[in-house]
């Protein structure tokens, strides 16, 4: 058999460049000759890289035409668009499919007839569990009253923009578009803006339908140039009349690469200013009224405005929200992919902005050390020369920024947690939660509001199956569980507050319903209260007419330190999760946080305009 290589890199030379000494004398000898002499094989590709199966202090070069990758290794890196596709086409089965698989398998590993088990007693039963469920009823939403149907009851977790206006239309009324896809003309993409112009104003924006400056095109190369020129020429009509830009509409190629990281980049932590990013084959779509509709929605919400809002929110009918001021958080940490052993984890926390109708949320980001779990940034104090000692951090920064967009301070706190393991539930809770009493306390020494700490799950192996997959009333279209279906018991704590909710119309594949626990609760919610607000809440996600797998601050968050990974420099864009809000205001001072041996480089901190919108949308 021949012998296995790990393979540590490429050569930087090519081959024919490529010598090694052979005695202690210093005697060399090049590759393709050592090849000839040794094995009689004359390298024909000696313009190539080697493989490099050695280490620094002994390199060893293999040609590449003389190896042949192992068959069935696992590839732990980050999968591109394309293989994301083909694997879940494999992968996705509806919910009869996988329940018959799951019985066969369970039938055929015979657990049953397994000596260890039966050594320590344990049985196995092959039918699946039987749990008691309730569906909770969807929330009724609120529209504007301009529009034919000011109201909308979801059915069964879907519903549409049809004869509705945006319950709050956000104001455009300066905006410009940039072009880099080399197939879109300038008066192909004029009459796209326009389209999408219209379709804001129709779903009830305040949009303005011409821009400052006519589409042009600009080479994807010169990106930061292309941004900076496209916006000193708006600011050099705008701002003699005292004017900002509102909207950037940018149009990328189908495949570009790092270039929507770096507009947002650049958009969001150097000019301060929010941007649409639409791909050529929406341009040229004949029928793009649903894809406009979709985007006009996140447009909204980037520039200040709300969607939709509870019928319940605004009737200050929502338990233990409705009735004193009432602050929402989402929090989520992403870690770099398997192999980027350098790459910081970026942490994201978003907080509502508005009550009661909670839907508006403020985002901030911080890079914290490789796979630390415990959000490091979320309160800190700091030393500086002119202020003395200066608290600050991304909970005390959201107070203050609800304080002031409310008039008054939260006199409740819901946070949901994403991403958690169940061996870090209270060492995740300890850290954070004393983080948000300092944060509190360093607003008012007396400031300690209620706060309810609840972990999000998505990452579990738990399914729900309806009893009678044929029962239309018991199964959605795709033969899912109906969204709203709560479980909180039996395949629960026997004595921990938790429960399963599935808030979502499942699309394609088996729904997984997300998994909440409770791990403090000082607002005393019942299970009850706290299932119905959660699934409520799931139906204001901002960025389509469905109701969502998990609360949308958990999802708002999550989307936040996705967004992060832009913020690199472009020298580490590509390796993974790395970014940060930079240093807190007078602590340019500060230690940076450490990767092993790496610190983790501060970022440019989001604008103060970006930092109050919906950027991430």
């Amino acid at each position: 058999m021949r012998r296995k290589y790990r393979i540590s890199g490429l050569t930087p030379q090519a081959t024919r460049e490529l010598s090694f000494p052979i005695d202690d004398r210093g005697t060399v000898k090049t590759v393709v000759q050592y090849f000839l002499e040794t094995y009689g094989f004359s390298i024909q590709h000696t313009t190539l890289p080697c493989l490099q199966v050695g280490n620094q202090q002994r390199p060893n070069y293999l040609p590449m035409e003389v190896c042949k990758i192992v068959e069935g290794q696992r590839y732990s890196k980050r999968l591109n668009d394309k293989q994301i596709t083909a694997l879940l086409k494999v992968t996705c089965q509806r919910p009869q499919a996988r329940e018959k698989d799951i019985l066969e398998t369970v039938y055929h590993n015979a657990y049953s007839k397994d000596p260890y088990a039966q050594e320590f007693g344990i049985t196995i039963d092959e039918r699946l569990a039987s749990v008691e469920a309730r569906v909770l009823p969807p929330p009724r939403l609120k529209y504007h009253d301009s529009g034919r149907e000011r109201d909308v009851l979801p059915k069964i977790g879907q519903w549409n923009m049809m004869n509705k206006k945006m319950v709050n239309g956000g104001r455009v009324s300066s905006w410009a578009c940039i072009n880099f896809s080399r197939n879109v003309q300038d008066g192909a993409a004029g009459s796209f803006c326009h389209e999408l112009a219209l379709m804001c104003q129709v779903s009830g924006m305040d949009f303005v339908l011409e821009p400052v400056l006519s589409p042009c095109y600009a080479r994807p190369e010169l990106v930061e140039r292309a941004l900076k020129g496209r916006y000193q020429d708006a600011m050099n009509i705008l701002g003699p009349q005292g004017r900002e830009l509102d909207l950037l509409i940018v149009i990328l190629p189908d495949n570009n690469g790092s270039l929507y990281g770096d507009v947002k980049r650049i958009c969001e932590t150097n000019l301060g200013l929010v941007s649409q990013c639409c791909l050529t084959k929406h341009v040229f779509k004949v029928n793009k009224q649903q894809y406009l509709a979709n985007v006009a929605l996140k447009i909204n919400v980037k520039v200040g405005g709300r969607n939709t809002v509870l019928v319940d929110a605004l009737a200050r009918r929502i338990p233990l929200v409705s009735d004193i001021a009432t602050i929402i958080f989402g929090a989520d940490v992403t870690h770099p992919h398997p192999g980027e052993d350098s790459s910081p984890s970026i942490a994201a926390v978003v907080a509502s902005q508005d009550w009661p109708e909670v839907t508006k949320y403020a985002g901030l980001v911080s890079a914290q050390a490789h796979r630390q779990e415990l959000i490091q940034d979320l309160f800190k104090v700091w030393q500086d020369p002119e202020r003395g000692t200066v608290s600050g951090g991304m909970i005390r920064e959201l107070l203050i920024s609800f304080w002031r967009a409310t008039g008054q301070k939260p006199k409740r706190i819901i946070f949901y947690r994403d991403g958690v393991s169940e061996g870090q539930f209270y060492q995740v809770l300890l850290y954070e939660l004393d983080a948000i009493r300092k944060a509190c306390a360093s607003l008012e020494s007396d400031y300690q509001p209620p706060v309810t700490f609840v972990v999000v799950q998505k990452r579990h192996h738990t399914r729900l199956f309806a009893n009678n997959h044929n029962d239309n009333r018991a199964v959605d279209k795709s033969g899912n569980i109906l969204p709203g279906t709560v479980v909180d018991s039996k395949i629960c704590h026997p004595t921990e507050f938790d429960f399963y909710l599935c808030s979502h119309a499942g699309i394609q594949g088996t729904s997984r319903p997300a998994h909440y626990h409770v791990l403090w609760d000082e607002n005393n919610f019942t299970a009850d209260g706290l299932q119905t607000l959660t699934n409520n809440l799931c139906y204001t996600y901002a960025r389509c007419t469905r109701s969502v797998s998990i609360v949308p601050p958990a999802y708002y968050a999550h989307l936040a330190a996705f967004r992060a990974r832009f913020y690199m420099e472009p020298d580490t864009s590509d390796s993974g999760s790395m970014a940060s809000r930079g240093p807190p205001p007078g602590g340019r001072n500060t230690k940076a946080a450490g990767v092993g041996n790496v610190a983790v480089r501060p970022l440019p901190a989001l604008k103060e305009n970006v930092k109050r919108v919906m950027f991430y949308c």
